[in-house]
C-alpha cells in the first residue's frame, strides 16, 4: 500500500494543567482520555476501559545461592480482552510499581488495536535487582513467579514475553513451569522463546526492525532521506542495538548511543557491531574508543535527524522537551514521553512516531510466534520479515489517515486509532452477564 505523504494539518493539541504528573498510570488515562473526548465515548464504557480488568499482586519466596530465603513482589495485571487473549511482556527492574504495571498493560491493549492484532493488553513486573542475581537465583526466582500466576494466564487466557531485563531463557523457565503443571508441553503460553522450543524466527530483532518500517514511513511525510539521516538512541540494549545495527544496515548515520551508565558521542557516526563487542566486553558503551563520552540527558538534545528513546518511561518530559532537536522521535520504549512534553513537540513540529506504533514491531511478531505455536507449522525468516513489514506499514498508514481526519498529532491518531477498535469490541459483545 503507498503511503500518503501530503501535508498534515496544524495539530489541534489538548490543553494540560500546569503542573507534571509523571505517575505511569495517570499519564496512561489522560492519554486515554484525550481520544476518548475525540470518540464522544459513553460515560459507562469509558469507565470500563479506563480500568484495568484483573490486577494480581503475589509473594515469590526464593531460597538465594547463600542459603537465606527472600521474599520478592511480583504483578501481573490484565488491562482488557475484548479483541482476543491478554498478551505483555514481564518486566524485572528494582523500581518496579503497581501503577507502572498498570500503565504498561494499558498501553498493550492500545498498542496491539493499533497494529490490529487480536489481542488484549497485560503485563507482568517483579521488583528485583537481576544484576545482582545469579543465574540460579533468577531462574527459582522466574518458576516460582509463573507457579503463583498460573491460574491466569494459558494460550488462550494470557501469554507473557520478554520485556526489561528478561530474554528468551526466561520465556523458556516460564513455559517450561506452566507445561509441568499442565502435564503437556504448552509453547503458546509464552513468546519470545528460543527457537529450539517453538520460539520464531525473527523474533529477537522485531521491535527494531517494526521501528525501523514506521521511521521509512515517518521519513517519506517529513521529506527526510534516511540514507545519511544523523540517529541517536538512548538505550543499548536488546533493542537499541538492534534499532542501530538495522539503521546503519540502511546507511543511517548513528551518531549517539547510551545506557544506564552513559553515552557516547561522534558526529561523523558510530559502527553499532564495535559498539556491541565493545558493551559484551565492558558492560557498558562508556569508554568506547573513537567517542566522546555523554549524559543521557545531552544526548536527548543533540542536534540529529532521528531520536530513538529504548530505555525507560518519562525521559522527555516537561523540563527537556524545548530542547530536542530531532525532527523525528520513534519511541522504541514504552511511555518516553509524557503529555506535556507532547504538547511543547507538537507546537515544535516534532514528528513523534508514538511507542504504541513505533514499538509494535514486537508484539507483532510475537503474534506471529503464537499462532506458528498454535498450528504447528513454522515460517522462514523472510516470510516473518514480509509479514512484519505489511503489518507495521498498514497500521502507520491508518494512523496517518487518523492525523489527518482528526486534525491531531501522531499520539493522538494513534490513540483514536486504537480506542475505537477497543471501543466497538466492547459494545458489540456487550456487558456480562
Amino acid at each position: 500500500m503507498a503511503t500518503v505523504v501530503k501535508t498534515v494539518p496544524q495539530p489541534v493539541v489538548p490543553r494540560m494543567a500546569p503542573r507534571e504528573d509523571l505517575n505511569p498510570f495517570r499519564i496512561a488515562q489522560i492519554q486515554f482520555d484525550m481520544a476518548a473526548e475525540y470518540l464522544k465515548l459513553d460515560p459507562g464504557l469509558r469507565q470500563i476501559l479506563r480500568t484495568p480488568k484483573r490486577v494480581m499482586e503475589v509473594a515469590i519466596p526464593v531460597k538465594l545461592d547463600n542459603g537465606q530465603v527472600k521474599v520478592f513482589t511480583g504483578f501481573r495485571v490484565q488491562h482488557n480482552v475484548a479483541r482476543g487473549p491478554a498478551k505483555g511482556g514481564l518486566r524485572y527492574h528494582p523500581n518496579v510499581t503497581v501503577d507502572e504495571v498498570k500503565a504498561l498493560a494499558a498501553w498493550m491493549t492500545w498498542k496491539t488495536a493499533t497494529v490490529n492484532l487480536p489481542y488484549g493488553g497485560a503485563k507482568g513486573g517483579v521488583v528485583c535487582d537481576p544484576k545482582r542475581m545469579s543465574k540460579g537465583e533468577l531462574e527459582r526466582m522466574t518458576r516460582r513467579y509463573a507457579a503463583e500466576i498460573q491460574p491466569i494466564i494459558g494460550p488462550e487466557v494470557d501469554i507473557p514475553a520478554p520485556d526489561v531485563y528478561t530474554d528468551a531463557q526466561t520465556m523458556a523457565w516460564i513455559m517450561d513451569t506452566y507445561s509441568m503443571t499442565v502435564g503437556h508441553a504448552s509453547p503458546g503460553v509464552v513468546t519470545g522463546k528460543p527457537v529450539s522450543i517453538g520460539g520464531s524466527e525473527g523474533r529477537s530483532d522485531a521491535t527494531g526492525r517494526g521501528c525501523l518500517y514506521v521511521v521509512e514511513e515517518a521519513c517519506k511525510v517529513k521529506k527526510i532521506s534516511l540514507r545519511g539521516a544523523s540517529v541517536a538512541i538512548q538505550g543499548f540494549g536488546n533493542v537499541g542495538s538492534a534499532v542501530a545495527r538495522l539503521f546503519a544496515e540502511k546507511k543511517a548515520k548513528i551518531v549517539a548511543i547510551s545506557d544506564s551508565r552513559g553515552g557516547v558521542h561522534n558526529p561523523r557516526g558510530i559502527d553499532p557491531l564495535r559498539a556491541i563487542r565493545y558493551k559484551e566486553r565492558a558492560g557498558t558503551v562508556v569508554g568506547m574508543p573513537g567517542a566522546s563520552r555523554i549524559s543521557n540527558d545531552e544526548l536527548l538534545a543533540l542536534k540529529c535527524d532521528i531520536l530513538i528513546p529504548a530505555a525507560l518511561e518519562n525521559v522527555i518530559t516537561l523540563h527537556n522537551a524545548d530542547q530536542i532537536k530531532a525532527k523525528i522521535i520513534a519511541e522504541a520504549a514504552n511511555g518516553p514521553t509524557t503529555p506535556h512534553a507532547d504538547e511543547v513537540l507538537a507546537r515544535k513540529g516534532v514528528f513523534v512516531v508514538p511507542d504504541i506504533l513505533a514499538n509494535a514491531g514486537g508484539v507483532t511478531v510475537s503474534y506471529f510466534e503464537w499462532a506458528q505455536d498454535l498450528q504447528g507449522f513454522f515460517w522462514q525468516v523472510q516470510e516473518v520479515n514480509s509479514k512484519l513489514e505489511s503489518v507495521m506499514k498498514r497500521a502507520f498508514n491508518d494512523v496517518h489517515e487518523s492525523m489527518r481526519k482528526f486534525h491531531v498529532y501522531p499520539r493522538a491518531a494513534a490513540y483514536i486509532l486504537a480506542v475505537g477498535r477497543v471501543a466497538e469490541a466492547m459494545t458489540v459483545r456487550g456487558l456480562f452477564p
